[in-house]
């Protein structure tokens, strides 16, 4: 495993940098994070897969054979050039169809690719073997969050939305910024796997190209609408690791972290015997009738769990997402318009569809919204409903 490289230059230059720019802005002092991202961080970071290390050894071989070519071939050249100038009497050679340059050129730099190419195809290959998984996890990039859904293995059935912490959201758009190691990387659910187990990830989206990155796993793989790609890892070792969506995906790009908790298998049982425990608290009867105080109760939780992100505490929505403080469709008395938005998302995914919701969530959310802010409509929708409309 490769280690952090030091330059002292780099240093010195990075806090000349800060230095200068802390008269206008005073940075807050943070530490390393362990599984994501270092202070003044030169080299990869920690790997914690056998794909990550070698990844990281590729990256300095190719290094050091670009920078012995580099060396070599300028080196000839300003040789050349000082010890064979015209002010010293030389004169140029005149020589053309050379067969020894010509095969000279020819072969060498064969040889060289041919160096490189095999232990990268080597690594390439071991990337994509994504057979005989013990987990099979698919991950679906949504605008702005990540949707987990556990489809074979321990744990399968399990689903659940990851979703940037909302301190650290409300810290980045009010530029009241915290000493916070983890600032943008903290989530309300990670996600969960355990140590020395393959991993299989399935990715795809529901709106745009997102992409699924974690560098102490050396993976990095696109989630694309309407396609199923994979990847896969093998964590070494227990602890937090993290990553962010790494394709441009909308103006809350930076608000879509990745954080994949590793635990040893006998806690990762732990969990999912937790997890199944609370979908069953969740999994509520759909023909249950509801009080509208209770409903929106309720409602008020799953709103800030999945909608406040983009429409706001207020309701009144930013930039392009419609406010739902007032909305036409929210007021309506035909509540099947809504319901229509919550299952199958409109504008072409800016507004997502919440399928994976429980029926009991989205009639609460939508009953919660309808009865908020100056919604006073004092309708109420009911699960039986959702599941009708399904």
């Amino acid at each position: 495993m490769m280690k952090r490289i030091s330059n002292p230059l780099a240093t010195l230059f990075t806090s000349a940098v800060l230095g200068v720019a802390s008269t206008a802005w005073a940075a807050p002092t943070v530490n390393d994070l362990p599984g994501g991202p270092g202070v003044n961080q030169l080299n990869l970071g920690l790997a914690v897969t056998k794909i990550a290390q070698e990844q990281a050894w590729l990256h300095w071989f190719m290094l050091i054979i670009c920078t012995v070519i580099f060396l070599g071939v300028f080196g000839v050249m300003f040789y050349s050039i000082f010890k064979h100038r015209k002010s010293k009497g030389h004169k140029p050679a005149n020589f053309h169809e050379s067969t020894a340059v010509e095969i000279a050129w020819t072969v060498v730099p064969f040889i060289i690719v041919i160096l490189m190419a095999l232990p990268a195809t080597k690594v390439v290959v071991a990337m994509k073997d994504t057979t005989n998984a013990d987990l099979t996890i698919k991950a679906t990039g949504m605008q702005w969050k990540w949707g987990y859904d556990y489809i074979k293995g321990e744990g399968e059935g399990i689903g659940f939305v990851s979703t940037l912490d909302n301190a650290h959201r409300e810290m980045s758009q009010s530029g009241k910024l915290e000493a916070t190691d983890n600032y943008l990387l903290k989530v309300d659910n990670p996600l969960v796997v355990p140590v020395d187990k393959k991993v299989r990830i399935i990715t795809t989206a529901n709106d745009v190209i997102h992409a699924f990155m974690v560098p102490a796993f050396g993976i990095k793989q696109d989630a694309i609408p309407g396609f199923v790609r994979d990847t896969w890892f093998r964590a070494e070792q227990t602890g937090d690791f993290y990553g962010q969506c790494a394709e441009l995906c909308g103006k809350e790009h930076a608000y879509m972290p990745i954080h994949v908790k590793v635990l040893s298998a006998e806690d990762y049982s732990k969990w999912v015997d937790g997890e199944m425990k609370k979908m069953a608290a969740k999994a509520d009867d759909p023909n249950k009738v509801w009080a509208l105080e209770d409903l929106a109760k309720r409602g008020e939780k799953v709103y800030a769990a999945n909608c406040v992100a983009c429409h706001q505490t207020t309701g009144k929505g930013a930039g392009p997402i419609k406010a739902l403080d007032g909305s036409a469709v929210v007021l309506n008395a035909d509540k099947l318009k809504q319901i229509a938005i919550l299952l199958n998302g409109q504008a072409n995914g800016a507004m997502p569809a919440w399928k994976q919701l429980s029926d009991t969530d989205i009639a609460a959310v939508i009953t919660y919204t309808k009865n908020n802010w100056s919604n006073k409509t004092g309708q109420l929708v009911q699960p039986a409903e959702i599941k009708a409309a399904r």
